[in-house]
């Protein structure tokens, strides 16, 4: 399953390659909706929370709203969630899910604790941790900060405390170079719950292949640039 992507900076929808370059920006954020209203699942990402720099919160909370109440579309919200009361928040908002990156570790290790508190008060159903990666391993704090830990090694450890993964490959996100499917194949061997697979994904092909991995697609600039017709 194709998942669309709408990524929020300075309150625009944006798509960055590598988290970083800025490719491009759509002012008309709730005009996406309609583009993507074909699609049963959506994701909202906070870019500016999630390095840091502020955040869109208004905007998300109407995006999610339109969305579920005026398209019937499942959302997913991510970026700068890093305390059980802001997960808690942004709940409330009535999405479907939460994605958790960078809490979800402290000092290069798995944040159990964190995850343990989060898991008492978010429906573990409502959990999704992502797992990004740059070079090998995971990185976090908008993909500004590596930590020496493999997406695969963490997996069976991080099972109890979400419904699944989004796990992103950022050495090729944003470059529409292709799916990294060697990479998506090594995840899939390493849990059994549902993995959301992105970066890099640019054709249909790819999101077939995925899907018989057992794998849904979040893709980003493949359809900013209309290259999946």
């Amino acid at each position: 399953m194709l998942i669309p992507c709408i990524d929020l900076q300075d309150g625009q929808a944006v798509q960055l390659v590598h988290g970083r370059k800025r490719e491009l920006a759509v002012a008309d954020v709730f005009g996406l909706l309609k583009k993507f209203n074909k699609y049963p699942w959506l994701h909202v990402i906070d870019l500016d929370a999630a390095m840091g720099k502020g955040q869109n919160d208004d905007l998300v909370r109407d995006l999610c709203a339109s969305a579920r109440k005026g398209f019937g579309m499942n959302v997913r919200v991510g970026g700068g969630i890093r305390t059980v009361s802001r997960a808690e928040q942004i709940v409330g908002w009535g999405v479907s899910q939460v994605i958790v990156g960078s809490a979800a570790f402290r000092r290069g290790k798995v944040n159990a604790g964190f995850l343990r508190r989060l898991a008492k008060r978010v429906r573990r159903k409502q959990i999704i941790i992502a797992l990004d990666t740059a070079r090998g391993t995971i990185t976090i704090h908008g993909w500004r900060t590596r930590i020496a830990l493999q997406a695969e090694a963490v997996m069976t450890q991080l099972e109890p405390f979400c419904a699944g993964f989004l796990c992103t490959d950022v050495d090729r996100e944003g470059t529409m170079t292709g799916a990294n499917l060697e990479w998506f194949r090594k995840l899939r061997g390493a849990t059994s719950h549902p993995i959301i697979a992105a970066g890099g994904i640019k054709t249909r092909r790819e999101i077939a292949a995925l899907e018989k991995l057992g794998m849904d697609a979040a893709v980003g600039m493949a359809v900013y640039k209309n290259r999946l017709r």
